[in-house]
């Protein structure tokens, strides 16, 4: 069994920056495929970039392009999630999880992924 656990949410003022780290343990087959997604309230969940950690290959979505870079520390079972120039609509809960890359066809549907950890809350003010 996968678990995650994220850390790194905080408070921010807009433009400022924030990494967010998810490290997991119980690594299977079925998990190599990591994502971060974010919820706001009264909003559905999205996806905001994953990695295939097997080769490195990276999905963004387009709000976050140029300003979040999603990257693996494969040794220490980590993902890394970096926001910059940070905005107030960038105010969510955010949420790693973990799937099997092969059976996925839209790398930032939380639908693909099958392990979730409890969550990171970020907030940025204006």
């Amino acid at each position: 069994q996968v678990q995650l656990v994220e850390s790194g949410g905080g408070s921010v003022q807009a433009g400022g920056s924030l990494r967010l780290s998810c490290a997991a343990s119980g690594y299977t087959y079925d998990s190599n495929c990591m994502g971060w997604f974010r919820q706001a309230p009264g909003k559905e969940r999205e996806g905001v970039a994953s990695i295939y950690t097997n080769n490195g290959s990276t999905y963004y979505a387009d709000s976050v392009k140029g300003r979040f870079t999603i990257s693996p520390d494969n040794a220490k079972n980590t993902v890394y999630l970096q926001m910059n120039s940070l905005k107030p609509e960038d105010t969510a809960m955010y949420y790693c999880a973990a799937g099997p890359w092969w059976e996925m066809v839209r790398y930032l549907s939380p639908d693909e992924y099958k392990y979730w950890g409890q969550g990171t809350q970020v907030t940025v003010s204006s």
